[in-house]
């Protein structure tokens, strides 16, 4: 009897081309054929399509830690572990191996959110010993994927900080971040916030293969537009640029996050850590098998020969000669756009906590 592995191909609406274990488990599993079902009618039918299904986050905490020197920001709130967007180069796949699951489909399909984030992080502010320190939304997963319009997690974290006066950034592909304007637009104005849009190519086509369940990338700029005209500090992030796949749209993006009205400009070079290696190299050979090898090399050239390089000060955006062309090539449009504005110092002076003036009073 011949058993083959099964090659299901992408999944329309799906980044990840595959749903391999993680890295910490002692089994791998293969989806296969035996043969026996070599008549059934079903066999060249499409695979079903994959649901999203969202589970509950039982952590006691809202608010992350950072010490990595490579990012500008000490402190994070995810509202959603997991991301339907689907990106397959998303640096944060790998985080679904600690809940033995896959970085793959996995990563896009079970979710995990807290129903209590609000509460959480409203009792870690008002703690006596909580230094205030700007906080970062979408430093790993999306605050504005999809599930988001029916669940508000990430609308009822904004709502608490601004009742604190609490600063926050914010870095999204999704165009729902306009609709909290009326929470994010005040706290602009008062000098607590600013907003990153992500937009990494101009193509639609491209865009879905990429980003298969994010917003539009006209959306994204329609977003930045309407950010900006209500005087919300908003910026570009070109995350990540791919050699060979969307460098050469760096001058077109820059341009049309100028006209949309954004202030400042940045970028991150391609990382495929972990499970990110093969499930990328899938990706490549299942849309872009005309260019698979090349692409390949290029980013390995950017890593020292390796498809990455997890060293501080380098991971974000690479070195060598492919590498230095991406970061000229992105400086030059940046100055040229005047796209170079300074990160907005947010104000934490105004941070209190509602009620304590009235309590210590009473004492």
């Amino acid at each position: 009897m011949n058993i083959n592995a099964v090659e299901l191909g992408p999944r329309k609406g799906r980044g990840a081309v595959t749903n391999k274990v993680g890295r910490f488990e002692r089994q791998d599993r293969v989806l296969t054929d035996d043969g026996w079902d070599i008549h059934d009618p079903r066999r060249d039918e499409p695979p079903p399509k994959l649901r999203t299904v969202l589970g509950i986050d039982t952590a006691k905490t809202v608010i992350a830690r950072n010490k990595s020197p490579d990012v500008p920001f000490d402190q994070s709130i995810n509202p959603y572990r997991g991301c339907e967007h689907g990106c397959v180069y998303c640096f944060a796949r790998p985080t679904h191996a600690y809940y033995g699951l896959s970085s793959g489909l996995d990563f896009e399909t079970r979710l995990f959110h807290k129903p209590d984030a609000a509460q959480v992080l409203r009792r870690e502010l008002s703690n006596p010993k909580y230094v205030p320190k700007p906080i970062a939304l979408g430093t790993n997963t999306d605050p504005y994927q999809p599930i988001e319009k029916a669940e508000e997690t990430t609308r009822q974290v904004l709502q608490v900080l601004a009742e604190f006066n609490h600063p926050f950034t914010i870095v999204t592909k999704g165009a729902l971040v306009t609709r909290d304007l009326d929470i994010i637009g005040p706290m602009a104005e008062k000098g607590m916030a600013a907003v990153w849009l992500s937009v990494t190519t101009l193509d639609r086509k491209l865009a879905n293969v990429m980003e298969p369940r994010a917003s539009t990338p006209t959306k994204r700029l329609d977003a930045v537009r309407a950010l900006s005209k209500a005087g919300v500090p908003t910026g570009i992030l070109m995350a990540p640029i791919i050699p060979a796949i969307n460098d050469w749209e760096i001058e077109r993006v820059l341009e049309a996050s100028k006209e949309a009205g954004a202030d400042r400009a940045g970028y991150v070079l391609l990382r495929l850590p972990h499970e990110i290696k093969d499930l990328f190299t899938e990706w490549l050979e299942a849309h872009f098998p005309d260019r698979a090898t090349r692409v390949l090399s290029l980013v390995k050239q950017t890593r020292g020969g390796k498809l990455y390089d997890s060293t501080w000060g380098k991971r974000q955006r690479g070195e060598g000669p492919v590498a230095d062309l991406i970061a000229k090539r992105f400086g030059v449009g940046v100055r040229k756009l005047r796209l170079d504005g300074a990160r907005p110092d947010l104000d934490l002076s105004r941070f209190t906590v509602p009620g304590r003036a009235e309590q210590l009073s009473l004492l």
